[in-house]
């Protein structure tokens, strides 16, 4: 998003929840304030950080984790009629003009409802608005798996990916991420790691200082966080083919 923005390009970032299931940090909230108020002011806060122009809420309840009961409440996002949610966002699309627009993942990064809601919505507001861009935003696992590989012969795992890095091996043999065989386009966003970092600074209810990314050393995040991976939607990578490093090549 910041790299886009410096760029030139017009950046609008669309919310389909205002997060009110999270876990907020304790003591993060003041006397008598919702998360979701909080949320809300958290992610204004972080798209200015980022560049973007505008902050739109798609109006949807947060669905909770997979499984939960949540999931069946009639107001959230996970139980949203696919089409009329996808016009709430093909009705921001247009007003933008939109050129690229990025989702989630088939299964949400790491199976998140609203995740995989996201994937579903954002393909049929596409369809709806016109936008033939469309690029699923993902991770690496094979990447993931290698400097995991790397901090443990070094002896510098937990340090890393601090005392969760037993867990994330775990996810790693699940459906974290996508195989790198699957991705399409590598976007090289080294520059701009440290609006990365202060953008996720900016949502204090959900990263407290203490969570491994905002103790991970500025090389190690650099690492972990300059390269964003993406695949390009009804595209396939030719095996041994470049990744692409732009998501705007041939729409400006």
């Amino acid at each position: 998003m910041a790299k886009a923005a410096a760029a030139g390009h017009r950046v609008v970032l669309v919310a389909a929840t205002r997060g009110e299931l999270g876990e907020p940090v304790p003591g993060v909230l003041d006397e008598g304030e919702e998360l979701w108020q909080r949320r809300v002011i958290e992610t204004h806060r972080s798209a200015e950080v980022l560049g973007a122009d505008r902050v739109e809420f798609l109006g949807y309840e947060d669905s909770g984790m997979m499984g939960e009961p949540t999931n069946d409440n009639e107001a959230c996002f996970w139980r949203a009629d696919i089409d009329e949610a996808a016009e709430r966002l093909a009705a921001i699309l247009r007003d933008v003009d939109a050129d690229v627009l990025t989702i989630y993942d088939d299964h949400g990064n790491y199976g998140h409802p609203d995740h995989i809601q996201v994937h579903r919505v954002g393909k049929r507001a596409a369809e709806l608005a016109g936008v033939t861009g469309i690029f699923e935003a993902t991770m690496n696992r094979d990447a993931i798996k290698r400097m995991m590989e790397q901090a443990q012969q070094e002896g510098t795992a937990e340090d890393t990916f601090g005392e969760d890095a037993d867990e994330i091996r775990q996810d790693m043999e699940g459906e974290l991420g996508e195989p790198e065989e699957n991705l399409t386009h590598a976007i090289d966003v080294t520059e701009f790691v440290g609006q990365k970092r202060q953008s996720m600074v900016a949502h204090a209810s959900q990263i407290s200082d203490d969570s491994f990314f905002m103790k991970m050393p500025e090389e190690v995040f650099a690492a972990a966080f300059g390269t964003e991976w993406y695949i390009e939607h009804g595209h396939k990578r030719l095996p041994g083919a470049p990744f692409g490093d732009d998501l705007f090549a041939g729409r400006d």
